[in-house]
């Protein structure tokens, strides 16, 4: 049975697996704020076994060094909070897509989202569980106190408190291809596997940075469908350089001074001492400096 230890022993363990540490007082002070398990998802590239997570040894290579994984560790910080307002953005079109396509095709149908002859069943039968929390909100508990024969709010209302991953299984349950295929439309892609798998894409790297966890070597269960997408290869599709890459073709389509923003933060990243310390050693991640064009007036 494993046992909890000290600062101490931790530095002596990592030590005795081969790892270089410069200064232990700095290091202390580090296994202090960050803890040993969360940092060791940023010292496991520079384990001999990597990137097999079976079996693993725990001996590093020759060069590992402390500093290095602490380096990692914030470069993923900072790409983290760098993408966050992004996602937000994409989130909040995406949202704002099915609401007003949806509820202007059935115009006399202000709760849609419950009716069997539009959604399927999957989804209807689920949602009075997803309304439990969604009627927490201070605006659909007004609703609900106003219209008090109202099972849900309308869309418009109800929608806006969902989950992304909400929104997208409900997406996923809209009987009419042709609705779909509207809302597909408005971020430029006319592949539904495509745009699915890039909703997906986005959920998944959202989730990642609202749950704090790791983003560098990250791999998607399933490979980005590609559509009208460009510049991704094969590698890129399972891995965060190929999700940078749909995040920024999604953001071309919402505001090209966004994207601007956008290509300008990950370049500054990318050229970043904590990038340029770490890059050698986790080769998988094939990410470039993205190209920054002249914004447009949104």
């Amino acid at each position: 049975m494993k046992t909890a230890t000290t600062i101490d022993e931790q530095i002596a363990k990592l030590k005795d697996r081969g790892m270089q540490i410069a200064d232990e007082d700095k290091a202390n002070e580090i296994l202090l704020d960050i803890g040993y398990y969360r940092l060791g998802f940023y010292w496991f590239p520079f384990e001999k076994g990597y990137p097999n997570k079976y079996g693993r040894k725990h001996k590093f290579i020759e060069d590992a060094t402390f500093e290095k994984a602490v380096s990692l560790y914030y470069f993923d910080n900072d790409l983290r909070n760098t993408l966050a307002p992004f996602l937000h953005r994409i989130e909040i079109y995406f949202r704002t897509a099915i609401i007003y396509v949806v509820s202007n095709y059935y115009k006399r149908n202000p709760t849609w989202f419950v009716d069997p002859k539009i959604v399927n069943d999957e989804f209807v039968s689920e949602f009075p569980n997803l309304y439990k929390d969604i009627r927490k909100n201070e605006a659909v508990k007004y609703h609900h106190k106003k219209y008090r024969n109202d099972i849900y709010a309308p869309a418009w209302k109800t929608l806006e408190y969902m989950t992304f991953g909400g929104m997208l299984f409900l997406y996923q349950n809209l009987k009419s291809e042709e609705l779909r295929q509207q809302i597909a439309d408005k971020f430029g892609i006319s592949n539904l596997e495509a745009f699915e798998s890039q909703m997906k894409t986005i959920r998944i790297i959202r989730n990642v940075c609202a749950h704090g966890h790791n983003l560098y070597d990250i791999h998607f269960p399933q490979s980005i469908k590609v559509g009208e997408l460009k510049g991704l290869s094969n590698k890129q599709r399972n891995n965060i350089s190929g999700g940078l890459i749909v995040i920024e073709n999604i953001l071309k389509i919402i505001s090209e001074n966004r994207r601007k923003d956008y290509c300008d933060k990950i370049q500054k990243l990318l050229l970043s001492p904590q990038f340029a310390d770490i890059k050698s050693i986790i080769k998988h991640i094939t990410l470039k400096p993205m190209k920054v064009l002249p914004a447009k007036a949104e």
